[in-house]
């Protein structure tokens, strides 16, 4: 089925390219690709790696379509991580990434599906790494696109307020490490105060229950609280972006908290960039820090040729990792 509809979507965009037809879906995506030279130290020894990388490179239909209700819009999503390096990702074509049905009218917007939380959605544009080395996900949890959620968004208040309340039925699974199956409408929630007005962008947001695949371990389900705070600011050609994150453990006494900050800076065609992120963890008293430089080169409104490099490093365990990367992405 996600074959058909994906040949389809291609099918157009060959036929009609860059065009939405009234009422009908916009077909639309992302090619990223990546020649990378990882490098990892633990200590006793060390592995240097050549890659090729896709780094979440996609393909996706969108759209939207007046209802008979008055004022009232059927919207859709079905968006899927593609492989540019080897066609294939643990053996599959395509990969889901947000997919989801939903409405839209004066009242705001719900939508169900599978799609990145409140939570994650609130760093706004802060990460100035994202989906490659230096993603911000690498050093703090709450980067979730979950499963089975069910979220409701305010039109924009006072032009520049938003929020957004999301939850998610466990389905049985024991999301918060009791020992029962949870069952409930809401077992996991996640919600978001978003304000944006010209050059200033804010968010708070808030997890309870948040199963989360970065601190996830193999003796079962580990759930999170998590609180985050984000800012960031662009005047003129600099952009600047700060993000603060405190994660608990929602059974037992795990703190992390986690600091990011990042800057840029355009200079007519090309962007300057740099970023800094850390988590300190009080119990288990393992630091991660990451430190990324990079530079992009604007070929087109949508294209471009980029340049990086990042080091994470772990203080407990005493490794760590350096990445050179140069790629290209081109958005369509």
């Amino acid at each position: 089925m996600k074959k058909n509809l994906l040949a389809i979507a291609v099918g157009a965009a060959v036929a009609f390219p860059g065009l939405a037809l009234a009422d009908g879906p916009t077909v639309y995506g992302k090619v990223n690709v990546s020649l990378e030279n990882s490098d990892v130290d633990d200590g006793t020894t060390s592995e240097d790696t050549w890659e090729l990388n896709s780094n979440a490179s996609r393909l996706g239909v969108k759209g939207d379509f007046d209802l008979d209700v008055a004022n009232l819009k059927a919207i859709y999503q079905a968006e899927f991580e593609i492989s540019v390096d080897d066609g294939d990702k643990s053996g599959q074509t395509f990969t889901q990434r947000n997919i989801f049905g939903g409405l839209e009218g004066s009242f705001g917007t719900i939508k169900a599906g599978k799609f990145d939380t409140p939570t994650k959605k609130a760093q706004g544009k802060i990460d100035q790494f994202n989906d490659i080395g230096g993603d911000i996900k690498n050093v703090l949890a709450g980067e979730n696109r979950v499963s089975n959620i069910i979220q409701y968004s305010t039109p924009k208040l006072a032009d520049m307020i938003t929020l957004n309340l999301a939850f998610i039925p466990a389905e049985g699974d024991d999301v918060d490490a009791d020992g029962e199956a949870d069952t409930d409408i809401a077992d996991t929630t996640s919600i978001s105060l978003v304000a944006e007005k010209d050059m200033f962008y804010g968010a708070i947001s808030r997890d309870t229950d948040m199963v989360d695949e970065l601190v996830a371990d193999s003796t079962g389900i580990e759930s999170l609280d998590i609180t985050r705070v984000a800012a960031g600011l662009k005047p003129g050609n600099f952009e600047l972006g700060a993000l603060y994150q405190l994660a608990e453990e929602t059974e037992g006494e795990g703190e992390d908290s986690s600091i990011v900050v990042s800057a840029a800076m355009k200079i007519d065609r090309v962007k300057l960039k740099a970023q800094y992120g850390m988590t300190d963890g009080d119990q288990s008293d393992e630091e991660v820090t990451q430190v990324s430089l990079g530079a992009d080169y604007k070929l087109a409104k949508a294209s471009k040729v980029y340049a990086y490099g990042t080091q994470l490093e772990f203080d407990l365990a005493d490794e760590e990792e350096t990445i050179f990367g140069i790629g290209m992405e081109h958005k369509f």
